[in-house]
This record gives structure tokens, C-alpha cells and sequence, in this order.
């Protein structure tokens, strides 16, 4: 069930995005997010055995779509905990999101960015009592991700910066464990190309 409401959610992108394709390009990125998270489930890699949450820290994929004047769908997906958390801790910690992107400014002023997506948490390792030398037994968990970010974009003269701020929250289910509760925020830093 929890596919099909993420493909109706990328064909809702692909379809919403073609009316303002005359307009504006479909653009390439990246962002940088750090800052800190309660989370009452999974291990963190960078918190002693015990801890519920600690830092977090990602480098994401940007695919922005236009979605009319003044505004932009974007599909965020992330890379670097993936491929950390897989080849040195064998887990699997993967945060993929959609996000609407709202521009409010002056066209050749910076703007302000007001955004807020959807996306999914799968996770599969250890919960948080244990420690990356002596791991206990992973599991499976996921749960729906909300998000809010604040921003302000500047041009440059090959693209874009949005430095800006993002909570986010997430419920976890899991069959081996009680419904978990996933609550943080961080700095992000946005170039597009």
C-alpha cells in the first residue's frame, strides 16, 4: 500500500510539473543537512549506547520540478547515510521525501522559501541501546516522514543557493517493537544547478 501511495505521489509530480515546463527547466542539486534528533528506536552511530537520538548529518540528490510561478516540487533523496550506514555499519537508514518548494520575492531579488514534504523512513539495524562494537539484533521499522523548512534563495551565477532551517517528525512502526517517535531539526544548505 505504502508503494502505491509513493508512486501516485511521484506521478502526481511528473504530471503537475508539465504546465509550467514552457517556463522553467527541471533542475539538478544538492543540499547539505546537519543538526539532532530525538529517536526512540534506531542506533545512532554518533550517541553512546542508551541514548535516544543524537546528531544526524546527510548529503541529498535534488530533482526540482516547476509547479507553477512561484514554486518548485523537488524529490530529495538521500545518499550519504545510505552508503555509510551500509558498507561500515550494515544497516540501512534511507529517508527519501518529495517537498513543496514556495518562492515568495521579487523575480530578480532573493526570495523566501516555504517548504513542506512527505516522504518515508525504512530502517533496517539495531535500536538504540546498542553500541556499534557489540550491535544487538537488527530489525525492520518504517513510518511516514513530515517535514517543514524555512529559506531564503539566492542566484548565483551558475545557479542557485538556499541556506535555511528544517524540522521534520516521524512515527516508526515496527512488528518487534512499540510504535516509535522520531523528532529533529537542522541547518540545510541548497545549490542547484
Amino acid at each position: 500500500m505504502k508503494n502505491k501511495i509513493i508512486l501516485l505521489c511521484v506521478f502526481f509530480v511528473l504530471i503537475n510539473s508539465l504546465s509550467a515546463l514552457e517556463n522553467r527547466s527541471v533542475t539538478l542539486g544538492t543540499h547539505f543537512l546537519a543538526g539532532g534528533r530525538y529517536d526512540d528506536v534506531r542506533m545512532c552511530i554518533g550517541s553512546p549506547p542508551g541514548v535516544k537520538g543524537g546528531p544526524i548529518m546527510d548529503v541529498y540528490l535534488d530533482i526540482r520540478f516547476p509547479a507553477g510561478e512561484n514554486g518548485s516540487l523537488v524529490l530529495n533523496i538521500p545518499l550519504m547515510r545510505p552508503i555509510l550506514f551500509g558498507a561500515g555499519f550494515q544497516m540501512m537508514q534511507f529517508e527519501p521525501q518529495i517537498t513543496y518548494e514556495h518562492y515568495l520575492g521579487r523575480k530578480d531579488s532573493p526570495k523566501i522559501v516555504l517548504g513542506g514534504g512527505l516522504g518515508i523512513i525504512l530502517h533496517y539495524g539495531p535500536d538504540y541501546l546498542s553500541a556499534k562494537e557489540s550491535p544487538g539484533t537488527s530489525f525492520f521499522a518504517m513510518g511516514p516522514l513530515f517535514t517543514a523548512s524555512a529559506g531564503v534563495r539566492f542566484k548565483g551565477k551558475r545557479g542557485f543557493w538556499i541556506p535555511g532551517v528544517k524540522i521534520f517528525y516521524s512515527p516508526l512502526f515496527s512488528p518487534d517493537y512499540s510504535t516509535g517517535h522520531v523528532l529533529g531539526g537542522g541547518i540545510e544548505l541548497h545549490y542547484g544547478f
